[in-house]
């Protein structure tokens, strides 16, 4: 991701001052960091909160895309805050994700009352990506949980307490990631399924959040930038 980040900001005529990678790591805690306008976090769940705590010490409004470490956000809000800084999360930076958010959201209002369907998920990412289910498959759960009062919770692979939301994860080397929703009863099948053919997608826009979000204080979404 951070290749493909790096390309399409130098073909936009952005500058890139400072790349960080487990080799100068150091780097972060120089000032060369509050040279920059902004920063793109896209690493791993045990580098992520240190990573973002850094920018904001350093006053650099900061995106990030590092999925698994969302049990501590309530921290970096609340730092954001104390900082009046600018800290800008979405678990998938794809357009076509964040419109397949929304068709999710609105069908799982309709099949609310129709409890003859039983509903599954399914995720499929590259072999690199070691946190399963993907940060994009919970956001898809919980839209479900948040209009469907018969799914209570979210579950890794199959359950059979008709309350549990099963997901179940692949990993295949070189699938950049598919997400699939599908309700089934003994009558017929409803199924809708994003296919990300590349990277350049979640890198397009989270390089848009990132032109968005300079000179801006707070903590923001998607939805801010793309309401829906």
């Amino acid at each position: 991701m951070g290749k493909t980040i790096e390309k399409l900001a130098e073909s936009k005529g952005h500058e890139v001052v400072l790349k960080i990678d487990t080799d100068n790591r150091d780097d972060l805690k120089t000032g060369r960091l509050s040279e920059a306008d902004v920063a793109i976090e896209f690493t791993r769940p045990e580098s992520a909160l240190d990573n973002i705590k850094a920018a904001m010490e350093a006053g650099v409004p900061i995106v990030s895309g590092t999925t698994g470490w969302l049990d501590q956000l309530d921290e970096i809000k609340a730092i954001c805050t104390q900082k009046k800084g600018a800290f800008f999360y979405a678990s998938n930076y794809s357009i076509g994700v964040n419109i397949f958010f929304a068709v999710n959201r609105y069908l799982a209002r309709l099949m609310e009352p129709q409890e003859q369907y039983a509903i599954e998920m399914e995720e499929i990412h590259h072999t690199q990506k070691l946190d399963a289910p993907s940060g994009t498959a919970i956001t898809l759960a919980q839209d479900i949980l948040n209009e469907v009062s018969r799914k209570k919770y979210w579950v890794k692979e199959q359950s059979d307490d008709p309350e549990g939301l099963s997901i179940a994860s692949k990993r295949i080397d070189s699938t950049p990631g598919t997400h699939e929703i599908n309700y089934h009863s003994a009558i017929d099948s409803i199924t809708i399924r994003h296919t990300a053919h590349s990277r350049q997608g979640f890198a397009s826009g989270a390089l848009m959040a990132a032109e968005w979000l300079i000179g801006k204080e707070g903590v923001f979404g998607m939805e801010d930038m793309l309401p829906m």
